[in-house]
């Protein structure tokens, strides 16, 4: 087992925040010179087994397996440790250990989206849309909001009936059939999640609109630009998955199917930092997945010869995407015990959901949506009003 003294020591790392940690014989270690913001209570020793080399994966496993609670604001605990990822990045510049070997990312991102339609239908809104949606009054539903987003993304592109769309992570397919439905785009979506694919196929064929939508098993990295060509591309939510290594090839092969002058927009979460991975999240909810930094995405896309049109941050967004996520989840634990997950996951879930949320309140986390342009196209309207109309 792992003493006090240890714990203690580990914890003395942690040097941002005003924190306490309570002990199993409630004895009492604080951090920082005010009153303590949340508190980390420890119910029993930790075996050596326990502890990582990473502070934040040992504190999240303790947390799934019961050993550990949390109270208090977790948006404190983020804005901690996003001060501590600060004061590392600042003085060690350590990041080598954090690069990806090139990936090939079927079997982890079947990982996560794999874990079946019902899951996912029990704390998503109707459109299953797994990503940033968009609010417009503080007081929209969820399923509003991801209708505004689907909008206010495929309004960004200019579609146009006719134009073939390709969007790249269709997911469960609702923003591939709104393009094809209510913008008269010819679209083709793509994922590598069978879970999805199903999902997706069965929707397209229940509106009769397989004349307008082909939903594929591929994943991006074997697109043909011999076979396919597209006057816009759209990728929602699936950009974190490409890894580090990767994101050269990726911006290649979107060039490589996209016609000259096309736009593609990007919607993507983005980090502060490059080369930092969350050990835990990268264990247990997005293996492999990396976040890069905007700057990394600016430096990659200029080399492909992509102009960027528009950025912005949906940051506050995410966050109350997030909540409401997190609060379906919970009220619905029931459903969730009878599709077969256990205690574990359910504390996994949870604190997944809501770290994220806290994520990007304090800023340690962001979701850009970036609209390039396939080379120079200088016929673009030259306000957004276009968007909002």
């Amino acid at each position: 087992m792992i003493s006090k003294f240890l714990l203690k020591s580990m914890f003395k790392q942690w040097k941002n925040g005003d924190y306490q940690v309570v002990f199993w014989d409630n004895s009492v270690y604080r951090n920082g010179e005010h009153s303590p913001k949340f508190t980390l209570k420890i119910h029993r020793p930790l075996k050596f087994s326990d502890i990582k080399k990473d502070m934040s994966l040992t504190i999240a496993e303790a947390y799934m397996d019961g050993v550990i609670d949390i109270e208090g604001s977790m948006d404190e605990v983020m804005h901690s440790l996003y001060l501590q990822t600060n004061y590392e990045h600042l003085h060690k510049h350590d990041n080598a250990k954090a690069i990806q070997k090139p990936i090939k990312e079927s079997s982890n991102i079947s990982k996560h989206y794999d874990l079946g339609n019902d899951f996912y239908s029990i704390w998503l809104d109707e459109t299953l849309s797994y990503s940033c949606a968009y609010f417009k009054k503080d007081d929209d539903t969820l399923h509003a909001a991801q209708l505004q987003k689907l909008d206010h993304t495929l309004k960004k592109l200019h579609l146009k009936p006719g134009e073939k769309l390709l969007d790249i992570g269709c997911g469960w397919g609702y923003l591939s059939v709104k393009a094809a439905q209510e913008y008269g785009a010819q679209v083709m979506g793509i994922t590598i999640s069978s879970e999805q694919y199903k999902q997706a196929n069965k929707r397209v064929q229940e509106l009769g609109l397989e004349d307008k939508v082909t939903i594929k098993l591929l994943n991006y990295q074997d697109l043909d630009g011999r076979l396919y060509r597209f006057d816009k591309v759209v990728s929602v939510g699936m950009f974190e998955h490409v890894g580090k290594d990767n994101l050269p090839f990726y911006f290649k092969k979107v060039k490589e199917v996209l016609k000259r002058g096309g736009m593609f927009l990007l919607h993507s979460i983005l980090c502060c930092f490059e080369g930092k991975t969350n050990a835990w999240v990268d264990k247990y909810i997005f293996p492999g997945g990396y976040l890069p930094s905007l700057r990394e995405v600016m430096s990659v896309m200029s080399e492909c010869d992509f102009h960027l049109l528009m950025a912005e941050s949906l940051r506050i967004h995410y966050a109350k995407t997030l909540d409401i996520w997190r609060d379906n989840f919970n009220h619905n634990l029931d459903q969730v015990k009878r599709l077969g997950y256990d205690e574990r996951f359910i504390r996994m879930w949870d604190l997944y959901l809501r770290t994220c949320a806290s994520a990007f309140r304090v800023g340690s986390a962001d979701l850009f949506q970036l609209l390039l342009t396939n080379s120079v196209d200088n016929t673009f309207p030259l306000t957004k009003e276009y968007i909002y109309q």
